[in-house]
């Protein structure tokens, strides 16, 4: 693992159920990243991690990663989650996948997600 996608993992296991969710933007600042291509560099960690988690049978935790100008992850995450093997082909399918990835996240503290 990376060290950027090892620190982008620490702070999304941080995130509860009541505060599930963080911008990549957020995830940059917090990451101590500097422009140019600073979410460029959050979005390959975070593919890092998705690898991994398929990879370990665990829930994709770059799921809490969503899109300043959206309520969901960006494009390039269903895509790669598509890939994996983890999400359905049709995108109509994305947003209940997401979610459902997104409270597996949380797993028994899933109760109090929203």
């Amino acid at each position: 693992m990376t060290a950027l996608a090892g620190e982008a993992r620490a702070l999304l296991a941080r995130r509860t159920p009541a505060d599930p969710f963080t911008t990549y933007q957020e995830m940059a600042r917090a990451l101590g990243l500097q422009p140019p291509g600073t979410i460029q560099r959050v979005a390959a960690a975070l593919e890092q991690t998705m690898r991994e988690d398929v990879a370990a049978g665990r829930p994709m935790i770059a799921a809490l990663v969503i899109s300043r100008a959206g309520d969901m992850p960006r494009r390039g995450f269903f895509d790669l989650a598509v890939a994996l093997g983890r999400f359905p082909e049709d995108p109509g399918q994305h947003r209940a996948a997401w979610q459902a990835e997104c409270a597996a996240v949380f797993g028994p503290r899933a109760d109090a997600f929203v």
